[in-house]
């Protein structure tokens, strides 16, 4: 076995996995698996030396199922983590980390909150409901862990802001979410597509001033009950 970390597939027998070559792979019988859930120790044991990623796929996502590597250097490195861990010095550096991402999280939530209220582009006569919009939006797909299109690096943040106001005004202001769509390959991409040109043409409308019917208006209807008091100053 090569002394790489590798990725694996969880296999269909008991310390088997499937490895890169599709082939069914026995893990050595002094290895343990590491359930996940400690990324520093993880981190430690992929750096130290041979391991087996377990990698489910769903789809596109992708479910770690632990780490395969020599149950005496799982041990070895557990217990001198627990030793790091007990240090004061270690805890102030954790502290410090802790507020680091804290100060980076709100930041960036200003400005992808920024880059909807740009994308969004009301007129001024709808400026408040511009507001409260991109400060839900922002609210919503910012979170760590949130799984949304803000938390992606992939496209610039300009995009972002689109993808997560589509989306946002799609479960809004659209019956998708009751919606009953058929099992077929590419229907809910196309019932997407649709939703999104509708939320465009709504959006348009806010852009050019055009006089909205509250009462009728899904936009104005969903903003309604944060209008008063959720807007950026």
């Amino acid at each position: 076995m090569p002394p790489l970390a590798r990725e694996v597939r969880p296999g269909p027998l008991p310390r088997h996995v499937i490895n890169e070559r599709s082939a069914l792979e026995a893990v050595p019988d002094d290895w343990a698996l590491l359930p996940p859930g400690d990324a520093a120790l993880s981190r430690r044991i992929k750096e130290d030396g041979p391991t087996l990623t377990v990698i489910e796929l769903k789809g596109r996502k992708r479910f770690s199922r632990g780490i395969w590597a020599p149950a005496a250097r799982i041990e070895a490195l557990r217990a001198a983590l627990v030793t790091e861990r007990q240090d004061p010095s270690y805890q102030r550096q954790l502290e410090a980390g802790r507020r680091r991402r804290a100060a980076a999280q709100e930041d960036y939530a200003v400005d992808f909150k920024t880059a909807v209220f740009h994308y969004l582009n009301f007129h001024p006569t709808h400026r408040i409901e511009a507001q409260a919009l991109a400060l839900l939006i922002a609210e919503h797909a910012t979170p760590v862990g949130s799984g949304t299109v803000a938390r992606t690096q992939r496209i610039p943040i300009e995009a972002r802001a689109e993808a997560a106001t589509i989306a946002w005004l799609r479960h809004q202001t659209t019956g998708y979410d009751t919606m009953n769509i058929t099992r077929e390959k590419g229907r809910r991409r196309e019932v997407r597509r649709l939703l999104a040109q509708r939320s465009v043409q709504l959006l348009a409308r806010y852009r050019a001033g055009a006089p909205i019917d509250r009462a009728q208006c899904p936009l104005s209807r969903a903003l309604q009950p944060w209008l008063p008091t959720r807007t950026i100053g």
